[in-house]
C-alpha cells in the first residue's frame, strides 16, 4: 500500500534561541532596577539631609543659637542635593545677622564638597556695632574631610558696605574683588589646631583712610597668616570665643602682610594674641616706603609740628641712607621689595601702638570683649 506525503511540519526553535530573546531586555531590565534604586536613595539621602538639619537646628537653639531659613527647599534629583533659602537669619544673645537667598550644593558623588551661592544684603549686628554688606556675586566651598577639612574658600565680586556705632564714626568701604582661603596647617592641625590664611583684596576704597595717607589711590592687600588654636573656635558669642582663644594660648603668625595705596607701600611679617586685658598684643618686622611724611605728620600731633616734621624728616633720612647702602636690586632673603627699607619694630603691648620706642599719639589699643 503506497504512502501519502507526509505532513509538513514547523522546525522546533532552539531553547537556547528563545532564551537570547530574553537577553535583549535584559539591559533595559537592569537600567529599571538601578534607576529605581538610585531615585530611593536619592529620596533617602534627602530626607536624611533634612533630618540632620533639623537635629543640628534643634542643638544651636538649646544653646541659645537660632538658625531660621526662609521657605527651606530640598531639591537637585537626581545628582545633586540642593538646599536652597529665601533667607538665613542667625540671633543670639549679643546679636546676629540676615542673609538674602542662599543655595547650598552638594553632588551625590562628592559628599564632602559643598558649594556656596548668596545674594545679599548681609546685615550684621554685633553689641553697639551694625554693618551692612551688599556684593555682585559671592561664592564660598568647603572640602570637609573625616578628621576636620581639607579647603574651605570665599569668593567675593564687588562688595560694598559700612559699619557703624563706633568710634570715630561710620566707616564706608568697598573693593572690586576679594578672596579668602583657609586650610589645615600641615603637620600642625592635629597638634596645634593650626589653620593657614590667604587674603587678597583688589581695588580696596576706604574714604577715611584717604585724609590719612596723603592720596585717594585704591589699596591693594594679602595677607598669609596661620591662625593658632583655631579648632577652639564655635559659633558662640564673640567674647566667649576670644577668651576660649586666649586661654588656648592662640595667636596669629603672620607670615607675610603687604599693603599698597599709591606711593606709600608696606610688607610686614610678626604675631599677634591676646594680653590678660584681652588688648591685642605682639609685635611686627615692617618695611616700608613713602611713610617718612606720614610718620612725621602721626608725631606732628605728639611732639607739635615741627618736631614731628624733624623725627620724619630725620626717619626719612634713615631709610634713605640704609638704601643707599644696600646693593642696589637686594633685599635680603625673604624680604621682597628691594626698595621697601626697614623700619624700628613696631610693638602692640599694654593697650598702646610703638614704633620703636615712641609711642604713635591718640592710638590706643581697647579691649576688644
Amino acid at each position: 500500500m503506497a504512502q501519502g506525503p507526509h505532513p509538513r511540519t514547523e522546525p522546533t526553535q532552539p531553547i537556547g534561541k528563545r532564551r537570547s530573546r530574553l537577553g535583549l531586555f535584559l539591559p533595559y531590565i537592569l537600567l529599571l532596577t538601578l534607576a529605581l534604586v538610585w531615585s530611593a536613595g536619592w529620596y533617602w539621602v534627602r530626607g536624611k539631609a533634612a533630618s540632620e538639619m533639623d537635629a543640628w537646628r534643634a542643638r544651636e537653639a538649646a544653646a541659645g543659637r537660632n538658625w531660621t531659613c526662609a521657605d527651606r527647599s530640598i531639591t537637585g534629583y537626581p545628582f545633586r542635593i540642593e538646599l536652597r533659602c529665601a533667607s538665613l537669619k542667625f540671633a543670639r544673645s549679643d546679636g546676629g545677622f540676615s542673609l538674602g537667598p542662599l543655595t547650598v550644593l552638594v553632588q551625590v558623588y562628592q559628599p564632602r564638597h559643598a558649594i556656596l551661592e548668596a545674594t545679599g544684603p548681609f546685615h550684621v549686628e554685633q553689641g553697639d556695632l551694625i554693618g551692612d554688606v551688599n556684593w555682585t556675586a559671592l561664592e564660598g566651598s568647603f572640602h570637609g574631610a573625616s578628621d576636620g577639612f581639607v579647603r574651605a574658600s570665599l569668593v567675593v565680586d564687588g562688595p560694598k558696605g559700612s559699619i557703624s556705632g563706633g568710634e570715630p564714626g561710620p566707616i564706608d568701604f568697598a573693593a572690586k574683588h576679594l578672596e579668602l582661603h583657609a586650610r589645615p596647617t600641615p603637620g600642625r592641625f592635629e597638634s596645634d589646631g593650626a589653620v593657614d590664611l590667604n587674603l587678597r583684596l583688589t581695588d580696596g576704597t576706604f574714604p577715611q583712610l584717604d585724609p590719612l595717607f596723603g592720596n585717594a589711590d585704591p589699596v591693594e592687600a594679602s595677607l598669609d597668616a596661620t591662625l593658632e588654636r583655631a579648632t577652639v573656635l564655635r559659633t558662640r558669642a564673640i567674647e566667649k570665643e576670644l577668651e576660649a582663644w586666649r586661654l588656648a594660648e592662640g595667636q596669629l603668625d603672620i607670615t607675610a602682610l603687604s599693603l599698597v595705596k599709591g606711593n606709600r607701600r608696606l610688607q610686614a611679617k610678626g604675631e599677634v594674641g591676646l594680653d590678660e586685658a584681652h588688648r591685642p598684643e605682639g609685635q611686627f618686622d615692617v618695611r616700608a616706603a613713602g611713610l617718612g611724611d606720614l610718620i612725621g605728620q602721626i608725631m606732628g600731633k605728639r611732639f607739635g609740628n615741627d618736631r614731628g616734621a624733624l623725627i620724619g624728616n630725620l626717619v626719612g633720612q634713615f631709610l634713605g641712607g640704609m638704601k643707599r647702602r644696600d646693593p642696589e636690586g637686594e633685599a635680603g632673603p625673604g624680604q621682597g621689595d628691594a626698595s621697601l627699607q626697614p623700619l624700628p619694630t613696631v610693638k602692640l603691648a599694654g593697650g598702646r601702638l610703638m614704633l620703636g620706642p615712641f609711642a604713635i599719639p591718640n592710638v590706643a589699643l581697647p579691649p576688644l570683649y
